[in-house]
């Protein structure tokens, strides 16, 4: 494989993660009747905003590289929000 397929490869990879993120969301959405964002929509933006990153800063696209890497931030701390739950219970 040549080197531009495999970053063809990657790039589409990233966007496949990242398009599945909205399948898992709808879905769990669905089974419990009301709107939620499971711990996976998480894990999986966070899996395709990496991978899309490191795409977006092969092509040198900087608009694509400042999207992704401000997105990716977003991600890690909702990932921690999840994460540490039970240590900071809502207030209500």
């Amino acid at each position: 494989m040549d080197s531009n397929a495999y970053w063809y490869a990657l790039g589409f990879f990233g966007q496949a993660l990242f398009f599945s993120r909205f399948l898992v969301q709808w879905l769990a959405s669905e089974r419990a009747g009301r709107s939620i964002i499971p711990l996976s929509f998480w894990y999986l933006s966070l899996g395709g905003g990496l991978t899309l990153f490191a795409y977006a800063i092969h092509i040198g696209d900087p608009v694509f590289i400042i999207g992704q890497s401000t997105g990716t931030f977003i991600y890690l701390r909702n990932l921690y929000f999840r994460l540490h739950e039970d240590e900071h219970p809502a207030s209500a």
